[in-house]
């Protein structure tokens, strides 16, 4: 594929990355409005979120199959499609039975496009022979950000209904735009990728033995990480309001801080692995995120847990990319399949328990959870030094 092709390509997919950052965003800084619309306990919200997780493991376990079926350019553009127009559902409901259920269709989008355009993006970063994995996840971040900043500024003056329906409409416009570029191009093979004669098709390390279970070990770092982020996303903005007494703006802003220490690691993460390695970007990744969190959720003042939240950013901006861009080397599209699927399942399933023992003990106590798993994802990367490699 020419190289103009391939920055083409680069562009639409970032484009679909950001997108998906900012529609996630703009619903997560409008949750404790939800929260109140709907009257629900925090373990009944926990609940209601379990229709995100769901909706998203169970079409993560499909996603690979339609991407070899179909490609992993049209199942991106469709997926996108249903989850711009899911994201303005959340609003209409008025109990939390009925959001979990609307949650339920939002997750089944979002956990597809998140696996559909990874793996369009590992295919494009080994056609580009360059360490650019991280951009992808900075622009997923930047949408992030400007997600809940723009979350933040119209948070008292504009409806969660209308807020979230103008963010449908975006997201619909950028997906026309972006979408036709994906449909116009056939996903790059370089030839390293191509199946040798008589082997398996995504074959690679999981078909050698031990290589599965490194694929599901980096699975587990991207778990460990991906948890935090759904935990800064559904609960961050919550614990400033309810446990800090912040303002509804300066709640919404938490997310951004976090989402803007991401970009910024991510921005950079192509240096930093350079640099460091994929080992050592990993171990300091997760060490740094883990005193961020303790920070984050125990600090007595807003502007102390803000930086917290930052610094937590900042440690796990890398540590995703590198374990999906890991895996997809080794195993090629069903290695990206398992640690997305392991990684988006701990983005997913994390928030709800995070409600369970906020019930059982506080929200704050509840949040060092994220830290817990950040420092095992440190000790995952001492103990795969070799493995991971540079």
């Amino acid at each position: 594929m020419p190289g103009r092709s391939l920055a083409t390509l680069r562009a639409a997919i970032t484009a679909f990355f950001a997108l998906d950052g900012f529609l996630f965003a703009g619903w997560v800084v409008r949750i404790p409005d939800i929260k109140h619309q709907t009257h629900a306990s925090a373990g009944a919200l926990g609940l209601a979120l379990l229709g995100v997780s769901a909706g998203a493991v169970l079409t993560m376990t499909l996603t690979g199959r339609l991407c070899r079926r179909y490609g992993s350019h049209p199942v991106t553009v469709v997926c996108m499609v249903v989850l711009a127009l899911s994201v303005a559902l959340p609003p209409l409901t008025r109990s939390a039975p009925v959001l979990g259920a609307v949650l339920l269709l939002f997750g089944a989008a979002y956990g597809g496009v998140n696996v559909a355009f990874n793996s369009a993006a590992v295919d494009l970063v080994a056609a580009l022979r360059k360490p650019v994995m991280p951009s992808f996840h900075a622009a997923f971040s930047l949408g992030g950000m400007v997600g809940a900043g723009l979350g933040g500024l119209v948070a008292g003056a504009l409806s969660p209904a209308r807020h979230l329906l103008g963010l449908s409409v975006i997201g619909l416009l950028v997906t026309a735009v972006a979408g036709r570029t994906l449909l116009r191009h056939e996903p790059p093979v370089p030839p390293e990728r191509a199946p040798a004669p008589g082997s398996e098709p995504g074959g690679g390390a999981a078909g050698r033995p031990g290589g599965r279970g490194l694929v599901v070990v980096l699975g587990l770092v991207a778990l460990c990480t991906a948890y935090g982020e759904g935990a800064m996303a559904d609960w961050g903005a919550l614990h400033l309001q309810q446990d800090l007494a912040a303002s509804p703006g300066t709640a919404a802003a938490g997310y951004a801080c976090f989402a803007l220490a991401m970009t910024v690691g991510r921005l950079t993460g192509s240096a930093l692995l350079a640099r460091l390695g994929r080992a050592r970007t990993v171990i300091a990744g997760g060490t740094v995120a883990a005193a961020g969190m303790l920070l984050g959720s125990l600090a007595p003042s807003v502007g102390a847990a803000l930086a917290g939240f930052a610094v937590t950013g900042l440690g796990l901006a890398n540590l995703f990319p590198v374990a999906v861009e890991r895996a997809g080397a080794l195993a090629g599209p069903s290695g990206v399949a398992v640690a997305s699927t392991l990684g988006y399942g701990g983005m997913l399933l994390g928030p709800p328990a995070i409600g369970f023992m906020a019930d059982w003990f506080s929200l704050p106590a509840a949040l060092t959870s994220v830290a817990a798993l950040a420092a095992v994802a440190a000790v995952i990367g001492v103990t795969t030094r070799r493995s991971l490699g540079r």
